[in-house]
């Protein structure tokens, strides 16, 4: 069964709150918690930055314009096609 990116990125979340550890893993080197946590690899030519909003904060984050990036949608920018 596909996990949607949806959930994935819920379940990411969700174990960062919950897995003291985990976090700190995830701002230190994302694609190596990643990879134990959740059996996902990034290529290297991806790459990950987390930022921990705070209580007062809201990160926005602008994704790329669909018409100017070639990825699956369904799969996300780091699965290959």
């Amino acid at each position: 069964m596909m996990v949607s990116e949806k959930t994935l990125h819920e379940d990411i979340i969700e174990k960062a709150w919950t897995d003291e550890h985990f976090r700190q893993q995830l701002h230190s080197n994302p694609k190596q918690a990643l990879r134990e946590a959740f059996g996902i690899t990034i290529p290297d030519h991806i790459k990950i930055r987390t930022v921990e909003e705070q209580q007062n904060d809201y990160v926005l984050v602008i994704p790329p314009n669909p018409s100017k990036v070639h990825y699956d949608v369904n799969c996300g920018p780091w699965r290959s096609f």
